[in-house]
């Protein structure tokens, strides 16, 4: 039976010392591998978008997706000692709910980290265009090669972002040629981004204006249905942000101590981040305000959208935080601070490319798994001789990510990234459940407080921002879930290893291969 197919924990864990990965990650690599992932694009880019969605109540939406997050990290702390191995959501799910949910899994965190890194892609081009070439340059590049056909407040008819492909691609090579010297060169970018935010916090919450934040909730706290407006919906976008700490968990594997350093590693960069985004949040708004600009219908404009960028193309509208590519940026060179708003945007220019290299290698290590049993072609698992990295699978998801990033908005890649991250969420939380009843005597170093009331929440939690999500968003996980099952059954339910009876996979040995993770030797 297909839903027998349950990999059992031993056997993962067998698998993953047979082939296994160095392990050489504490808990303070872990916690700035998190920060390093979750303070990027959420930060600097989507506080408009999500101030497009929801005004100031753009800190509620922070609240109410780091409080679904928290819940969601109680979970995955627990699993992840339990199975410190890599794969994620993935492994956790093969060894709890069988092979195909977990190939479910596989497939949506594939879409999960190869989309976001997209998003991050687009947001670098924002800083890149507006800081790099038009404040220092004076150059200003034509619209046709400066954002895709519907990017975040620029002018319509945009054909290609070519600056979001251009990061794309030349991180894809650093990552495959040497992820010792990017580990280096990540744990510096951590720095210059929680710096450069610090400076934003301290410059912009004495300017804050209390009045900025009247009215709180314009589109109120709901918005209705896919519609992905209002204080919820706003949480539903920006819960993009938070990905980081799952990135944490893909590299258990490669952690020494697993059992305490992991939970460490996820929520401590996870309460460090979200209230580093609430500051920046109530800095930015209270400072020049962050209002919608509202439809004919009464509602915000969709983020994203033509409608919205042709109001922004308006003197009167051109100035607003919601029209800004390179929010934070923006906000300061409006209070009177544009020497250092520049300074902010090359940090940003600088540091977003860590968050790029990160997902691509929370990506890349999903394929590897996958690949590691059987359920995608072995090849794909090839390490390189010199360069010690899975080249193929990272220049595959490379090219993947640069064609989206050179056509979507920012706002939509967010969106769609999420659905896959909810879903994956959703199972980890169910997993630990079902561990709670199958594997009650097996060893945890953290064991989630409250199981039967966090793990049931973390589930209608993922189910609630989900469902508020904008409806093309929604529609995109089942779809690429259909395309999933028909490969599944096409090819991985025939090559399984699992389904052949392999329980160990033999295949060359991979000892030297090593993480992009800051203050990694």
């Amino acid at each position: 039976m297909i839903l027998g197919r349950v990999k059992s924990l031993d056997a993962i864990l067998a698998t993953a010392e047979r082939k296994s990965l160095h392990r050489t990650l504490g808990w303070f690599q872990l916690t700035l591998f998190g920060i390093g992932c979750v303070i990027g694009t959420g930060i600097f880019v989507l506080t408009a978008a999500g101030a497009q969605k929801a005004g100031p109540g753009l800190m509620l939406a922070f609240a109410i997706a780091g409080g679904i997050c928290i819940v969601a990290a109680l979970c995955y702390a627990e699993i992840a000692s339990m199975i410190p191995v890599a794969g994620s959501a993935y492994t956790y799910t093969y060894a709890v709910m069988g092979e195909l949910l977990a190939w479910t899994v596989g497939w949506a965190l594939i879409l999960e980290y190869a989309v976001a890194a997209s998003a991050v892609s687009v947001g670098w081009s924002g800083y890149f265009t507006g800081t790099i070439l038009n404040e220092f340059m004076g150059i200003q590049l034509p619209a046709a090669l400066a954002a895709g056909p519907l990017a975040l407040g620029g002018a319509p008819g945009g054909l290609i972002n070519l600056p979001a492909v251009g990061i794309a691609l030349l991180v894809t090579w650093l990552l495959m040629i040497g992820t010792t010297e990017s580990a280096r060169v990540n744990a510096v970018l951590v720095l210059i981004k929680v710096t450069a935010l610090t400076l934003f916090i301290i410059l912009t919450l004495p300017r804050a204006d209390v009045a900025q934040f009247n009215p709180f909730l314009p589109a109120g706290v709901f918005g209705g249905f896919g519609s992905g407006v209002g204080a919820v919906g706003a949480a539903a976008t920006i819960f993009f942000a938070y990905v980081g700490f799952d990135a944490v968990s893909t590299a258990a594997e490669e952690t020494k101590n697993p059992q305490r350093n992991v939970p460490i590693g996820l929520i401590g960069s996870l309460l460090f981040c979200t209230v580093f985004y609430i500051l920046v949040a109530a800095g930015a708004i209270g400072a020049i305000g962050g209002q919608p600009i509202m439809g004919p219908d009464g509602t915000p404009f969709p983020a994203g959208s033509e409608a919205l960028a042709e109001q922004c193309a308006m003197a009167q509208y051109a100035e607003m935080l919601v029209c800004s590519d390179e929010a934070l940026a923006h906000v300061l060179r409006q209070i009177g601070f544009g020497p250092i708003g520049n300074l902010l945007g090359i940090a940003a220019f600088v540091a977003l490319p860590s968050v790029i290299l990160i997902l691509l290698f929370g990506q890349t290590r999903i394929f590897f798994v996958m690949s590691r049993d059987g359920l995608l072609p072995e090849k794909l698992s090839a390490v390189h001789p010199k360069w010690k990295t899975p080249y193929i699978v990272t220049a595959l998801t490379g090219i993947g990510v640069a064609l989206a990033a050179a056509f979507l908005p920012v706002g939509q890649l967010a969106d769609i990234a999420n659905a896959g991250t909810l879903y994956a969420f959703m199972m980890v939380a169910i997993a630990v459940l079902i561990l709670r009843r199958t594997e009650p005597n097996r060893p945890r170093s953290f064991r989630t407080p409250l199981v039967w009331l966090i793990a049931p929440a973390t589930v209608a939690g993922c189910l609630f921002l989900f469902f508020n999500l904008p409806t093309s968003a929604m529609l995109v996980l089942p779809i690429w879930g259909a395309v999933g099952l028909l490969i599944y059954f096409l090819y991985s339910y025939r090559a399984s290893h699992l389904g052949q009876g392999r329980m160990e996979v033999h295949e060359p040995e991979i000892a030297d291969l090593e993480p992009p993770v800051p203050g990694t030797e």
